[in-house]
C-alpha cells in the first residue's frame, strides 16, 4: 500500500513539474523586470526604400500650377480600387506610382533618374526638395509614401495571410495580433523572421517571444515584405499523422481482438 502511495506521489510530482515547464513556454515577454532595469535604447530608424517598392511622391507649393509638372496623375488608378488597398485616400491613390528598379532608381518627371534605394522617406523628400530649388522659387512640400508596404504571417496563427500596413510602421507582436495571435500549437520560442535585404540576400532569424529583451532586437521592428513563420510544436506534428495512421491502428486492434477471441474460445 505504501509503495502504491509513493508511486502515486511521484506521478503527481512529475505531472506538476511537466505542467510548470509547459507553462513557462506560453507567456510572452517574461523577465520584464530585468529589461526595465537594464539601460538599453532602441534606435528608431526610418523605413528604407528597397528595389520593387512602389512609391507615390506628392509635390505641393503655394502656386499649384508650378507644382503640377511634378505630380503625374494616374487616371486609371484614381477610378479603380488599387488606392483603396493601401488606405491612402483618393488624392494619394490618384498619383502616379513609381517602381524602384533593381538598381534603386526611379524616373521622376522633369528631374529624371533619382537614386532612392537604401534611403528613408525623409531622406528622399529632402533630396527631391534640393533638386526642385532649381525650378521653384519657394521651398515646396514633398510627401513620399510606400504604397506596397505589406508583411506576411504564416504557420501556427489563427488567421495567416498577407497584410497591408498603411502607416508603414509595425512590430512583430502587432503583426501577430493582425493574424489573430498564435494557436496553442505555435512555438513561442521558435518564430522565424524571413527578410530580404537591399542586396536581395535572404535572412532567417529566430525570435523568442518568451524573452522580454526581444523588444530590443533590431528585427523586432518589421520591414516591408517581411515574412513571419510560426513553427508548430511536436503535438501538432503528431496530430498531423493521426489521420493517416488511425485506420491502420483500428485495423491492427481489430485483428488482435479477433485473435484474442479465438484464443479464449480454444482455451475454454
Amino acid at each position: 500500500m505504501r509503495n502504491l502511495k509513493r508511486l502515486t506521489l511521484c506521478v503527481l510530482l512529475a505531472f506538476l513539474l511537466v505542467s510548470c515547464q509547459s507553462y513557462k513556454k506560453v507567456p510572452y515577454l517574461q523577465d520584464t523586470a530585468f529589461v526595465n532595469d537594464t539601460e538599453q535604447s532602441v534606435r528608431q530608424t526610418g523605413v528604407k526604400v528597397m528595389p520593387k517598392d512602389l512609391l507615390t511622391i506628392a509635390v505641393s507649393c503655394s502656386t499649384p500650377e508650378l507644382a503640377a509638372p511634378f505630380n503625374l496623375v494616374n487616371l486609371g488608378t484614381a477610378s479603380g480600387t488599387e488606392g483603396k488597398t493601401v488606405g491612402q485616400g483618393t488624392a494619394s491613390s490618384a498619383l502616379q506610382q513609381y517602381l524602384v528598379d533593381n538598381q534603386g532608381n526611379i524616373n521622376f518627371p522633369v528631374l529624371g533618374e533619382i537614386h532612392v534605394g537604401g534611403l528613408t522617406k525623409l531622406e528622399i523628400e529632402n533630396l527631391i526638395i534640393e533638386k526642385l530649388k532649381v525650378y521653384l522659387k519657394e521651398v515646396p512640400l514633398v510627401t513620399v509614401r510606400i504604397v506596397n508596404y505589406r508583411i506576411s504571417v504564416l504557420g501556427e496563427v489563427t488567421s495567416p495571410g498577407s497584410f497591408v500596413v498603411s502607416n508603414e510602421k509595425i512590430n512583430l507582436l502587432e503583426a501577430l495580433a493582425m493574424a489573430g495571435d498564435l494557436t496553442i500549437y505555435g512555438m513561442r520560442d521558435n518564430v522565424k523572421l524571413i527578410r530580404t535585404g537591399q542586396d536581395n540576400k535572404q535572412e532567417i532569424i529566430t525570435m523568442d517571444l518568451n524573452k522580454a529583451e526581444m523588444v530590443f532586437s533590431p528585427y523586432y521592428q518589421l520591414q516591408q515584405n517581411d515574412i513571419i513563420y510560426v513553427t508548430p510544436n511536436k503535438t501538432k506534428a503528431k496530430n498531423s499523422d493521426v489521420g493517416v495512421s488511425t485506420g491502420l491502428w483500428f485495423s491492427g486492434i481489430s485483428v488482435l481482438m479477433t485473435i484474442a477471441n479465438l484464443l479464449i474460445a480454444i482455451l475454454r
